[in-house]
């Protein structure tokens, strides 16, 4: 029994696919959550599939706001598009939009208005009261919109959407919430198909109350669904509920509805008493999990089914065979307006492509979803895997039993792989491949490591003179021996320079440059450190960091400027500082240079040059590579990439606009969660634009800004001078070059560092001469407004 129970490669082994089956069966949320992230890699590796003709989108896009007006729109315009399509023999019209509350129609009150007044007056006539009448039904924008869903021919499918919990709704009178739950009714299912008595009790996704459209529109046709999504713990969505339950009754989607109008077949659930079993649309079969979910088979990334702009549909630009038989779904992907969705093939999807996904994969017949065989093939898959691990690593030295365990995690990936593109057949990689074949891997040869290779202990001793304790460290608790290599995430590089340094070391002794750069540095670094960044290096004067590496930073980019505000505002009240330092009396001369008075006064600690220090900083956010690098016998722990390049090349910019703290875009658009709310850095400092350009050695221009605070503590003073430069820049990006000078020339007498050797305003004055006299594009060009910097 105690030989049977050692520990050793057998046991290891066995154990651990015990270990992973159980965690396998039980479900253990963060695995489960790794296996959805491969799944999104699945669909990535795969490709974009072309999706059938059937579907097409009409979008209220950017160009639509632009010539129709801002949302949100007249009903009426719905009306002229409801009508323009049926006219284009479209079949079946779906809105991704809510028509939830009346239409705010000024000229209605006005015509309702007007009747009271002569109602009140006691005036009598029966053609005035025809009539008002009649111009109210002109004026009424839901009614025009109600009677053209009523007369079109192609069958309307309107959208709502269900409030899941009573939370913030406890003032609402029950009947309210009745006439809410009649205005949905025909988005019920009518027909539903329980396999037992048992089947009608099972446990499905519930809502509280729909928010249904108002009941004109609700009247109107026969066909409404809803447009609820409900994203994974990680904000994707990958499933799509087809069944809710709200106060006994099932409730379809959109997407179910639009077939239904579609094929003119009742879709019916099937309800086993496990759960939802399958939804049957005619010949068509739809495979969801227990809940009534379905996993969508996404086709592509944003537009990969058409979309066409509202505007041109209204406008007649559309050759009408565009819609001929088709499914048009009528929705927003304007940036601002539209439903934001997280997908495997994208983190800006218009969840107005998510339903016609759907209706894509339930058309054609195409899924992705778990085999009936799929448990007994992970299961088996955990077993064949981690035996051929235990047999094979501690028969083999390190090299090839890695070669081996490789090639096993590459092969059972990549049939996973061929399966789920070629099959729709999504198995278990996480658990097999992540869990028991890696685990058993790592812990037999750890388990080798440490009853073959004791005599590594006396690693800190030996490698103690050439790497960092920090390493060592990290060496002697993990006892494995450093090896080169890093790993690319989204970070944020920060580099930081005194300005015109040298000018420092001709008027200081090197004792004296060594006492301020120790002060200066060691100020710069607290500060760094506090916020969590990672100190790169020092070259000379220069700090080097980065910020979300290696511990997880999700507000990497707000940090790295809130870094940057903090120490240029520490750099005031060290030259303050070092302004009313005084020698002491018993010390020597510190001027040992004999530099005139107006450049090292009398008694003073520090030359005058000192006093008025500044330093330059560029802050850049991308995909980096961090991670241990150098050679086998030097390596520090280190960022590279091409947007650390970039950092280094703002921080070098920012002296041709005479600007101390310059950040380019990558980082300002960055959004994180601050408080629970999602905000963007842009609206969380104060910044001014200073320019769109190309830095030396790039041709993709990025535009950069001045983080001159943080939001609400600019001067009065910053704040106009903001205002004004702006106004130049309007007119400079429009080539307006006298009245761009003429606003620059007013900024100029307000610039927030008049005593630099340039401002950002005299630098735009120049220009815009320099342009006035060559343009910068030909005449008839259009102008991008890039400035590509000939220097570094």
């Amino acid at each position: 029994m105690k030989t049977l129970f050692r520990i050793n490669a057998a046991t290891i082994t066995i154990g651990i696919i015990l270990l992973g089956m159980a965690a396998y069966l039980w479900g253990v949320p963060f695995l489960d959550l790794m296996e959805l992230k491969t799944v999104d890699l699945r669909f990535l590796s795969r490709g974009p599939v072309t999706p059938g003709p059937e579907v097409v989108l009409a979008v209220i896009d950017e160009k639509s706001l632009q010539e129709q007006g801002k949302w949100i729109w007249p009903r009426s315009k719905f009306a002229e598009l409801v009508r323009i399509l049926s006219e284009s023999d479209a079949k079946v019209i779906a809105f991704d939009v809510g028509f939830l509350e009346p239409d705010k129609n000024s000229t209605v009150e006005a015509v309702i208005n007007f009747e009271n007044v002569v109602e009140s007056l006691g005036i009598r006539d029966d053609k005035l009261d025809a009539y008002l009448k009649q111009a109210r039904q002109r004026a009424d924008n839901d009614l025009i919109f109600a009677e053209a869903i009523k007369t079109s021919k192609a069958k309307v499918v309107l959208g709502y959407f269900f409030q899941m919990t009573p939370e913030g709704l406890e003032h609402l009178d029950e009947n309210i919430v009745k006439a809410q739950i009649k205005n949905a009714k025909t988005s019920r299912y009518s027909m539903i198909r329980y396999t037992s008595d048992q089947a009608q009790r099972v446990r499905l996704q519930e809502a509280y109350m729909p928010q249904s459209n108002i009941a004109i529109f609700a009247g109107s046709t026969r066909y409404s669904g809803y447009f609820n999504m409900f994203p994974d713990q990680d904000g994707s969505v990958r499933w799509v509920p087809l069944v809710l339950r709200c106060r006994k009754h099932l409730y379809a989607p959109l997407s179910v509805q639009a077939l239904r109008a579609y094929t003119r077949r009742a879709p019916t659930p099937v309800i086993a008493d496990y759960g939802v079993q399958k939804l049957q649309i005619g010949k068509l079969t739809a495979p969801t999990n227990e809940f009534g979910r379905l996993m969508v088979n996404y086709r592509g990334s944003a537009k990969t089914f058409p979309h066409i702009s509202i505007t041109d549909i209204l406008h007649h630009r559309m050759p009408p065979e565009t819609f001929k038989n088709k499914i048009v779904l009528v929705g927003a992907t304007a940036i601002g307006i539209y439903d934001l969705r997280v997908t495997p093939f994208s983190n800006v999807f218009p969840g107005l492509e998510i339903h016609a996904n759907i209706i894509d994969n339930i058309l054609h017949q195409d899924f992705v979803q778990r085999p009936e065989w799929a448990r007994f093939f992970d299961l088996a898959a955990m077993v064949l895997l981690g035996l051929i691990v235990g047999l094979v690593v501690p028969r083999l030295r390190a090299l090839p039993g890695t070669a081996v365990t490789i090639g096993l995690l590459v092969s059972y990936i990549l049939l996973c792989q061929y399966l789920f593109s070629h099959q729709g057949a999504w198995l278990n990689i996480v658990y097999p491949a992540g869990v028991v074949l890696v685990l058993t891997y790592v812990c037999l040869t750890v388990y080798k490591y440490l009853t073959e290779e004791r005599d590594k202990k006396f690693l800190k001793a030996t490698f103690q003179n050439y790497l960092s304790p920090e390493l060592i460290e990290a060496m002697h608790k993990s006892k494995t021996m450093p090896e080169l290599g890093g790993e690319a995430r989204s970070i944020s590089a920060y580099f930081t320079d005194i300005e015109s340094f040298s000018t420092f070391s001709e008027k200081l002794t090197a004792h004296q440059l060594v006492e301020l750069l120790n002060e200066y540095l060691s100020a710069m670094t607290d500060i760094l450190i506090s916020e969590k960044g990672t100190l790169d290096k020092y070259e000379g004067d220069a700090i080097l960091a980065f910020f979300g590496a290696p511990m997880e930073l999700p507000d990497h980019g707000f940090t790295a400027t809130r870094v940057a505000v903090a120490m240029q505002n520490k750099l005031l009240e060290l030259r303050e500082k070092w302004r009313n330092e005084k020698q002491s009396p018993d010390e020597p001369n510190r001027n040992t240079k004999n530099l005139p008075p107006e450049e090292w006064a009398p008694g003073d600690k520090w030359p005058k040059n000192v006093h008025q220090m500044k330093m330059r900083i560029g802050i850049n956010t991308g995909e980096i590579v961090v991670g241990n690098m150098g050679s086998s016998m030097r390596m520090n722990y280190t960022m590279m990439g091409d947007p650390v390049n970039i950092a280094a090349r703002l921080e070098a910019a920012g002296k041709q606009y005479g600007v101390y703290t310059l950040v380019s875009e990558y980082t300002l658009d960055l959004e994180f969660n601050h408080n629970g709310e999602k905000k963007r850095i842009m609206d969380m400092v104060e910044a001014r634009m200073i320019d769109n350009i190309t830095v030396v050695g790039k041709s993709e221009p990025v535009k950069v800004y001045e983080v001159c605070a943080m939001k609400g503590d600019l001067s009065d003073q910053e704040k106009e001078l903001f205002k004004v430069f702006d106004e130049g820049m309007q007119h400079y990006l429009k080539m307006e070059w006298d009245e761009a000078v003429a606003k620059f020339n007013e900024a100029l007498k307000i610039e927030r560092v008049p005593d630099g050797k340039t401002t950002p305003s005299e630098v735009y004055i120049q220009r815009c001469k320099a342009f006035k006299e060559n343009s910068p594009v030909a005449p008839g060009e259009k102008w991008d407004g890039v400035f590509r910097l000939a220097t570094k």
